[in-house]
């Protein structure tokens, strides 16, 4: 075999079918062969190792991700604060419980700026808060109470978004009560009364903004919601904890606060 259909067969190899590993393993046994083709079969190795890991940079790898994102967070957060994870490895005293939607674009922490040990934090679709129900929904009801009743949280903010796929599944479901879903839209329907005041409210708005305000209006039902826990209602009365409702909107970047005192007052930063 000459040098120049040599190139050729590799070439073929490379591109018509083989990956570039055939190609490689085709050059390793030819160099055992013909050991005169070694110094350009060696260059060759190297160009298509080279094609290898170019091809392998465009695709995922989630443990690849996980490891160098911690490594970052170490070296650039951990061990440049060492006394903020000396104190949390003593325990923790939040200020704040938030509920925020699971939604992958909204981590509150990331929005809020919210340091390790400043926020508990429980996340669903939507950011619903079911009313009290020691069956039907305990994994929030665990969460809530553990919040108020053992951290002594002074303040539960439920924070929605824009663009929120839970609730724009709340807003399209079936008047006759039929299911596509084996859990969201039986999760969603917590909000159902926020749907219908929406509906009611604002008949002139198409379905989009109809979604925006029942973004807004569900977060309402949620804080109505917690007072329905005892130990929520109870530590609201005696002054000792405070509910907000929160709207971020990443489209804007907006985001607005106001306060339940049987009455809404919005601030819009």
């Amino acid at each position: 075999m000459n040098l120049i259909r040599f190139i050729d067969v590799v070439e073929d190899m490379a591109t018509n079918g083989y990956t570039c590993e055939d190609a490689i393993d085709g050059l390793k046994k030819l160099l055992s062969e013909k050991g005169e083709l070694q110094a350009v079969a060696a260059a060759k190795i190297k160009e298509l190792t080279a094609e290898l890991e170019a091809a392998g940079g465009d695709e995922f790898n989630p443990v690849e991700r996980i490891k160098d994102g911690f490594a970052r967070f170490k070296k650039e957060k951990y061990e440049t604060n060492p006394a903020l994870y000396g104190e949390l490895a003593k325990g923790q005293s939040p200020k704040f419980l938030v509920f925020a939607c699971s939604d992958s674009r909204v981590c509150p922490s990331h929005i809020l700026d919210f340091q390790p040990g400043e926020a508990f934090v429980v996340r669903n679709i939507a950011n619903m808060v079911p009313p009290y129900d020691t069956v039907k929904h305990s994994g929030v009801g665990a969460a809530v109470e553990y919040a108020v009743v053992h951290l002594k949280v002074e303040n539960i903010v439920v924070i929605g978004h824009s663009c929120c796929g839970g609730i724009k599944g709340l807003m399209s479901l079936p008047e006759d009560g039929t299911t596509a879903t084996d859990f969201i839209e039986q999760w969603v329907k917590i909000g159902l009364s926020a749907k219908s005041k929406v509906q009611t409210d604002c008949t002139d708005l198409d379905f989009l903004d109809q979604c925006t305000n029942c973004e807004k209006e569900a977060v309402n039902v949620s804080l109505a919601n917690l007072l329905t826990y005892p130990f929520v209602k109870e530590a609201v009365v005696k002054k000792e904890l405070s509910l907000r409702g929160g709207h971020y909107d990443f489209v804007r970047g907006g985001f607005s606060l106001w306060n339940l005192d049987f009455g809404i007052t919005s601030a819009l930063f």
